[in-house]
């Protein structure tokens, strides 16, 4: 019975040794159609892919290019920001001083116009103080007149000025006439 796996095992290796060249031919055969077919389109394909990174190339350097001039831009537009932010800055100090000085020397005018006021207010306080005081003591004056003449005079007295007064009168009339 041994024999007979042994029979088989030779005539396994050479069904295997035909079964390799098969796959050998057939090997072949398909690495020379697949070599046929990059030959043909492979050339053509590569350089249609150099010629697209060529390109991509070109334009990714035109990018590069102009990505640098605004970079260069952006840089030059940074360094004169500075000298402008410096320059706002002095400006609008300049621009506080001024409106400093103008609040105060409009505030002075307003307190100079104030004080004038005031002092003519002042004034027309004191000058209507000063009348009523000389109305008040000129009434009083003439209360204290009238009753001393009140106390001075008698019914003779009163008689005597009337008199005179009529008298005062005549010839004051008597005069007129001539």
């Amino acid at each position: 019975m041994l024999a007979v796996p042994a029979l088989f095992a030779q005539e396994s290796t050479k069904s295997e040794g035909g079964l390799e060249i098969w796959k050998w031919a057939n090997f072949l055969l398909l690495a020379g159609g697949l070599g046929y077919l990059i030959a043909k389109n492979a050339g053509p394909f590569f350089e249609a892919r150099s010629r697209t990174i060529r390109e991509e190339m070109s334009q990714a350097h035109e990018v590069w290019t102009s990505a640098e001039a605004r970079a260069a831009e952006v840089d030059r537009k940074l360094a004169s920001l500075e000298s402008e932010i410096a320059a706002f800055r002095t400006e609008s100090q300049a621009e506080a001083q001024n409106e400093t000085k103008r609040m105060r020397l409009q505030t002075a005018g307003e307190i100079a116009r104030i004080k004038e006021h005031a002092e003519q207010e002042i004034a027309a306080a004191g000058k209507a103080a000063r009348l009523a005081l000389k109305r008040y003591s000129a009434e009083l004056a003439i209360e204290l007149a009238e009753q001393k003449v009140k106390g001075r005079i008698t019914p003779d007295t009163q008689d005597s000025l009337v008199r005179g007064f009529v008298r005062e009168l005549d010839r004051s009339s008597a005069r007129q006439a001539d």
